[in-house]
């Protein structure tokens, strides 16, 4: 197991946590506040019901066959992520965590998932396994912060700290607190301090498996620090500053070691091939897709690809770089010519539901409504995407990859990623 490396995400911020002068770049986050929880995913579902209301109120008789399809579509959406919900439920363990008790970030993911799914039925009646779960990551909890079991050390860590910080429970704080500050001092700083001589410095890794940081990780690392804050900060108090936080622009630094942007940073090894510009690779030593020979350097170059572009995308949103910036402009570019629901691009199937969970996951949280696709074509990846999750949902309400790698092949940690998924395209 410790040679697997997993990917995955969880649920994105509301936009009323940040700035106003952010709001217009980050239209779409949508991470509770702590413990108003309850209260804020009540007043989203009732703006939900009261847009789809007005849509089929004020629409032309033209349209209305639209609308019908629209509200049609929506149902379906929502049935089969309370089929994905309860499948979840069934396959918990009686101790309260999902597919092994060794890795608390798949119970964290399941509990994440569950809790933007909104299925209040399922959750009241599933009450005590929800409490078994949160029970199962608290006893993870190392002194230090850390929250794991022996393995993956940061990956775990962040994944319990977001699920901590959703449950909107006050005993939880100071778990929350001090697992902030193990993944605050963790971030990388190879070589002298404080300065970016190394192209790793700025992210974060594993902090058990290797020593230098990853766009996975880091991807965990800096969703758990901004959930964490808003579990933490208080509502009158909405820009308190907390006490361990990553620093920020060292994390731009790592992201530009890993985006094929010659421009951006020295890191020999980015493609500066049209073919590969813009995108992302896994860390700026290596790409998951591979090398090729650049035709400009005659050096190797690392290929752009998937998932982990769709996680550079969405760190620069937590990163408050909006959808206006050269560099986001360029991984959005790369993802529209790049654009399939088939597979993961550069991958295969490998890692195609984590791709899928990202696409939604990433898109919402830049406010792009339509990509441009290779051959300028509108795409509606919203409509498209949500096709797609409904047409490959088992019957018994889980989703499934038959290529294992990255444990995709576990039918709790991708039905987790598709309900994040779902959830995201229910609206526009």
């Amino acid at each position: 197991m410790m040679s697997v490396r997993i990917q995955q995400a969880p649920r994105v911020p509301r936009l009323s946590s940040f700035p106003a002068q952010n709001q217009t770049r980050l239209p779409c986050l949508t991470l509770p506040a702590g413990e108003g929880r309850g209260e804020n995913n009540r007043f989203l579902q009732r703006l939900h019901q009261c847009t789809l209301a007005s849509l089929l109120l004020f629409t032309s008789l033209g349209q209305s066959a639209y609308a019908e399809e629209h509200e049609r579509k929506l149902t379906e959406v929502r049935e089969a992520i309370e089929r994905g919900a309860r499948f979840l439920y069934k396959n918990q363990n009686p101790a309260g965590w999902w597919s092994s008790s060794e890795i608390p970030a798949l119970t964290a993911l399941a509990l994440v998932a569950l809790e933007m799914s909104e299925v209040s039925k399922l959750d009241a009646k599933y009450g005590s396994e929800r409490r078994r779960a949160l029970d199962f990551i608290a006893g993870s909890a190392k002194p230090d912060g850390s929250i794991h079991r022996g393995q993956l050390v940061n990956y775990n860590t962040a994944c319990s700290l977001m699920a901590l910080s959703l449950a909107g429970e006050p005993r939880f704080r100071p778990l929350i607190i001090k697992a902030r500050t193990y993944i605050a001092d963790s971030q990388i700083d190879l070589g002298e301090k404080d300065e970016m001589d190394d192209y790793h410095d700025g992210g974060v890794g594993y902090n058990s498996k290797y020593d230098h940081s990853d766009m996975n990780n880091t991807l965990m690392a800096i969703e758990a620090m901004r959930m964490s804050e808003l579990a933490l900060r208080r509502p009158d108090k909405p820009d308190q500053p907390l006490e361990s936080d990553l620093d920020w622009k060292a994390l731009e630094h790592f992201l530009s070691s890993c985006q094929n942007l010659p421009e951006r940073s020295n890191n020999p090894s980015l493609s500066s091939s049209a073919e590969d510009r813009g995108g992302f690779i896994y860390h700026p030593g290596e790409s998951k897709a591979g090398e090729v020979v650049d035709e400009q350097t005659r050096r190797l170059a690392l290929r752009s690809y998937g998932s982990i572009s769709y996680a550079g995308m969405m760190s620069f949103a937590y990163a408050r770089i909006g959808r206006d910036d050269e560099r986001v402009k360029a991984v959005i570019d790369w993802l529209g010519r790049n654009y399939t629901i088939e597979e993961n691009p550069g991958m295969g199937s490998e890692g195609v539901y984590y791709y899928y969970h990202l696409m939604a996951k990433a898109l919402k949280a830049q406010g792009v409504a339509t990509l441009e696709g290779p051959e300028e074509n509108k795409i509606e990846w919203r409509t498209e995407l949500k096709t797609k999750l409904l047409s490959l949902q088992k019957p018994d309400g889980s989703w499934q990859n038959p290529t294992k790698r990255w444990m995709e092949g576990d039918p709790n940690l991708t039905t987790a990623y598709v309900l994040v998924a779902l959830v995201l395209t229910e609206s526009e």
